[in-house]
């Protein structure tokens, strides 16, 4: 038996008022989705324990099989991992995101969804200009970083807040706030001085782009957390494809292969096809293969629900149509992480629907892969970790 895991980052929501209340999922046209709904059992699950914050961290731990109220240890040391980026005693990390704040706000926590060599730039000047022997950026993907510091372990008291849960709200409400935060308030200050001259803002608004106006930090942690690997825990060994940093570090930690798949980013435009190929190559080698796609959650960070719609929908023909023809001898999961609703434009805690399709698998009435159908078959799974067991029939 094979194993698919499909994760539609953010694709959950609520209903949007302009489009006659229905969810991106609802509007989306997902003939190949609907299709193994109707064949598959639908349910809600809850990736997102009570008082945890809604993070993709969080919820695709869940997901992959993993409580989060066990080994949810920061956000910021799991993208460490991913990067290699070692952290040792006395010494913690954060994300770092360029961002774009206009007139004291929030305009854009990505600045434009900078590209990856335009951001290593300018996280180069950041250190070659704020860094020093305890202080040191490192360059991720697209907008989003990590910063170390040395023996300054105070600034984990800060209360940091990400820039996507603030779009266009003051900026003076949200920035680090508390015992800790005076580093981090000084490096972000310092970072708008250099930047207002910066030759990479020099180009980005000669060709029409917002400029990077501050680093934003947030999501601090110090250690890496010990998880099982995924062989150990489940007896199956897995491969993991993905574009952003955090999810391969979640791959490092379970102790899964890395799949690295020409074309495959964090954006609208990433190549979903060859995507979803070389995940499939990669079952001639493993027992299960996780396919996780950021797309549709940029297009709800962004407020936009036409991009979101039609992330949802390149995933059904280009990814879904792929794994549903995909051998008789198979199972497949496909569901979000966690609801990323464009009129609120970031995570939401809230149940997320799951579908189970595949050799051994019952119909349970649904007929769409949506919020609604989901909740309406009375199916629902309390802990979000335990969906692994589900799907492979322990």
């Amino acid at each position: 038996m094979k194993y698919i895991v499909l994760i539609i980052d953010g694709a959950a929501g609520l209903p949007i008022s302009d489009r006659h209340g229905q969810t991106s999922l609802e509007l989306a046209h997902t003939h190949n989705l609907d299709a193994l709904a109707s064949q598959g059992t639908l349910g809600l699950t809850r990736t997102v324990p009570a008082g945890m914050e809604p993070s993709s961290a969080c919820a695709c731990m869940s997901v992959m099989g993993y409580d989060p109220t066990v080994y949810y240890k920061g956000r910021a040391s799991i993208e460490a991992k991913s990067m290699g980026i070692d952290i040792c005693q006395g010494e913690v990390v954060f994300r770092c995101n360029l961002v774009t704040v206009k007139d004291g706000k929030m305009f854009d926590y990505s600045a434009g969804h900078i590209p990856t060599p335009e951001a290593a730039h300018i996280i180069k000047s950041l250190n070659q200009n704020l860094g020093g022997k305890d202080i040191k950026f490192y360059p991720g993907v697209g907008y989003r970083h990590i910063l170390k510091i040395k023996d300054h372990e105070d600034t984990l008291k800060a209360k940091c807040t990400p820039p996507h849960d603030i779009p266009g709200k003051p900026v003076k409400d949200y920035i680090p706030q508390g015992s800790g935060a005076d580093l981090l308030l000084d490096l972000m200050a310092r970072s708008e001085i250099l930047l207002k001259s910066h030759k990479i803002n020099e180009k980005r608004l000669k060709r029409g782009d917002v400029p990077v106006t501050t680093i934003w930090l947030f999501w601090g942690s110090g250690q890496v957390p010990a998880m099982p690997a995924f062989k150990q825990a489940y007896g199956i060994s897995a491969a993991m494809t993905s574009g952003v940093d955090l999810l391969n570090g979640l791959a490092k930690m379970a102790d899964m292969t890395i799949l690295k798949i020409k074309g495959v980013t964090d954006a609208l435009d990433s190549h979903h096809n060859a995507q979803a190929r070389g995940a499939l190559e990669a079952l001639k080698k493993h027992d299960l293969v996780v396919i996780h796609i950021e797309a549709p959650d940029e297009a709800g960070h962004s407020g936009h629900a036409d991009e979101k719609i039609k992330a949802i929908e390149d995933i059904d023909r280009d990814v879904i149509a792929q794994i549903r023809n995909y051998s008789n001898d198979r199972r497949i999961l496909i569901m979000p992480d966690h609801p990323t609703p464009v009129a609120i434009r970031t995570h939401s805690p809230d149940p997320v629907p799951f579908l189970i399709w595949g050799k051994g698998i019952s119909a349970n009435g649904a007929a769409r892969f949506t919020e609604a159908q989901a909740k309406a078959t009375g199916v629902f799974i309390g802990d979000g970790y335990k969906i692994m067991d589900k799907l492979l029939g322990r």
